[in-house]
């Protein structure tokens, strides 16, 4: 049997995040997290399994964003007013997007320059869920020189950069109905055992 690698054993780690040996360390870093604004730069990524899958790369023009979203119901106050209960637009009222595609794109509005490669879930607690975000700079000259990247700094455009996010981001949304979509029907997850 082949020796395990140290990106293995943070895998199985994180594969149960409140069992004991990570507990402890999730909950003192969610008490932290939650006096830190909402989108911040972070030194290097809580999950290197996921960062490395992702594209990350201990080197410069590479950076991870930590992300805070607000979860849980989205009510709407009842307006005290003039419509029938069914018109009131309280209940009911979902998040047509999933969490995690809004913390792309916070990150992505606050680091313009930046280009997102993907996301991971690093934690969450009643009120929020965080995520650590993973972007390049592709007009730096260590991404522009290394040809794991070439297929992102080879385009310019911006507009064709937006676009590609939004494309990335619509196929992980449908992805992602058409799971929900399998559950309802009874098919299970989609995946053979």
């Amino acid at each position: 049997m082949g020796v395990m690698g140290t990106l293995s054993y943070i895998t199985d780690l994180w594969k149960k995040p409140y069992e004991e040996p990570l507990r402890r360390v999730i909950k003192a870093r969610l008490l932290k997290w939650r006096r830190e604004p909402s989108v911040v730069r972070v030194e290097k990524p809580t999950r290197l399994d996921k960062a490395r899958k992702y594209g990350y790369k201990a080197k410069q023009g590479v950076v991870v964003v930590r992300v805070r979203v607000r979860r849980g119901p989205f009510n709407r106050r009842r307006p005290n007013t003039g419509r029938k209960p069914k018109r009131m637009g309280v209940y009911g009222v979902a998040l047509s997007t999933n969490l995690q595609v809004v913390a792309e794109q916070r990150a992505a509005r606050r680091f313009r320059n930046l280009e997102v490669l993907g996301s991971y879930w690093v934690g969450e607690d009643a009120i929020y869920k965080w995520f650590e975000v993973v972007m390049i700079d592709p007009n730096h000259p260590a991404i522009r020189s290394d040809p794991d990247y070439s297929g992102i700094v080879g385009r310019e455009d911006e507009r064709e950069r937006r676009q590609r996010r939004v494309r990335r981001l619509r196929q992980r949304q449908r992805r992602l109905i058409e799971r929900l979509r399998q559950r309802m029907q009874g098919q299970g997850s989609g995946k053979s055992n």
